[in-house]
């Protein structure tokens, strides 16, 4: 028998790990649902029955009638809100949520919220760091880690989200204490109408902000203001009172707050300008939520990256290799190559591994750092050849599988150089994810003799 009867309860789409954790918040607070999912065969459903057996469980295509039913659909990131049934059930009356506005209803302490193309998980990280090393209690989770509605079940005194542009689809109410959008570059785009699109969503979070912080060298992190909102930026040239960005001073770069100088970044663990600009928003961002300055800066000397963000795996032979398998779009490799390109010793070369499902981006922007870094590019994937279609500043190498062209590219390298795995795609057709793509390449390089 249907869980939705008269009353219009709850449906939630998409059994994955979000749509698990909606289902136990429910269960919590006692409210019915049904729970539905695209798939035939959905990983998690044998669990869900399991753990909800009284709870109706419809899996295949989607029923837009019995959709219609329902007072909301919580939809899980992963599914696209443009599909036929969920349109037509909108279009009954059904109000289209997600995960984060669920959370916001309940949550009670100040939110921290973070997107962007690129360096989400890195500068999401950082500020939770920041906060626990000055003894906030900090739930740190959404798009990176713990799903959004479990940190619920334990009190803190601030949150720090890492939200997708898909979360921010469906999101409404998020009110964050500081929002900040890192960077936009073409991502998603089989997904989204173009860039404007894509960009508008990522926008959606500074919604009822209090403290808007932007990237004053990304136009597309720049929101029209609403009165009353405080703006602050980042970026990798000097800063004016109440920016962040770099100083010379005293012979030293240094991490600056206006004409403040915080941090020599020479003191930073994680390499790269790309990793700076990272330090300079997660600051700004901890100052925005009254963070004490020397709690957040201690953290951020100490914190040495995340696995497959730019991670170091090996020196071998005068060469080093580097982990990136979550450059999963153009704008993620750009900024690995600019970042370890500059801090390459003179003569040496950077050799790129990328490839796999390109999302129907153009890679023609890679051109001009490879031709100022690199001589080499070796190619994986499906998309291998559209990439060297459009990457002609340097030759391609073309491999079958991760671990021959780490392979390729040890016999390619001389000393100094850096190898780099930045795919600049998604993993799909060769991993089941980017970490699976990242561990592969970290044991491929362990097994280099």
């Amino acid at each position: 028998m249907s869980l939705i009867t008269t009353d219009k309860r709850r449906i939630i789409i998409g059994l994955g790990q979000t749509g698990l954790s909606c289902a136990r918040y429910f269960r919590r607070r006692g409210i019915e649902f049904a729970m539905c999912d695209t798939r035939q065969a959905p990983a998690a459903a044998g669990a869900f029955s399991t753990e909800f057996p009284a709870v109706e469980l419809r899996l295949g295509e989607l029923d837009g009638d019995w959709l219609s039913q329902a007072q909301e659909l919580v939809i899980s990131p992963g599914i696209d809100k443009r599909h036929p049934a969920i349109e037509q059930a909108v279009a009954a009356g059904a109000a289209l949520i997600g995960d984060i506005d669920l959370f916001c209803r309940e949550a009670q302490a100040p939110i921290v919220a973070i997107t962007g193309s690129n360096a989400k998980s890195t500068v999401t990280t950082l500020v939770g760091l920041m906060a626990d090393r000055a003894g906030i209690s900090v739930g740190v989770g959404g798009n990176i880690g713990t799903p959004t509605l479990d940190l619920l079940q334990q009190p803190a005194e601030l949150y720090v989200l890492e939200l997708s542009s898909f979360q921010l689809e469906t999101t409404h109410e998020l009110r964050a204490a500081a929002a900040t959008v890192l960077n936009v570059s073409p991502d998603h785009l089989d997904r989204y109408a173009g860039m404007q699109d894509y960009t508008l969503t990522k926008q959606r979070i500074y919604r009822g902000a209090a403290v808007v912080v932007a990237n004053r060298q990304d136009a597309l992190t720049q929101p029209l203001l609403a009165q009353g909102v405080e703006l602050r930026s980042f970026g990798l040239d000097e800063p004016d009172l109440k920016q962040y960005g770099l100083r010379h001073c005293q012979g030293k770069l240094w991490l600056c707050c206006g004409r403040e100088p915080l941090l020599p970044a020479s003191d930073l663990k994680i390499r790269g300008r790309h990793n700076l600009a990272n330090g300079l928003a997660a600051l700004a961002l901890a100052d925005a939520v009254a963070i004490p300055r020397e709690a957040a800066l201690a953290a951020l000397q100490d914190f040495a990256g995340l696995k497959h963000r730019c991670q170091w795996v090996a020196e071998l032979q005068g060469v080093s290799y580097f982990n990136d398998s979550k450059g999963t779009n153009v704008g993620a490799t750009l900024a690995a190559l600019e970042g370890l390109g500059a801090t390459l010793p003179e003569q040496a070369r950077l050799i790129l591994i990328a490839g796999g499902v390109g999302k129907d981006q153009s890679f023609a922007a890679l051109n001009e750092p490879l031709q100022r870094f690199s001589r080499d590019v070796v190619l994986i994937g499906r998309d291998a050849r559209q990439i060297a279609t459009e990457v002609t500043s340097v030759r391609p190498h073309f491999e079958a599988t991760l671990q021959a062209a780490v392979n390729r590219a040890q016999a390619l390298a001389r000393p100094g150089d850096i190898v780099l795995l930045s795919p600049a795609c998604a993993s799909f057709d060769m991993f089941s994810g980017y970490a699976e793509r990242g561990d592969c390449f970290v044991r491929a390089v362990e097994a280099l003799t």
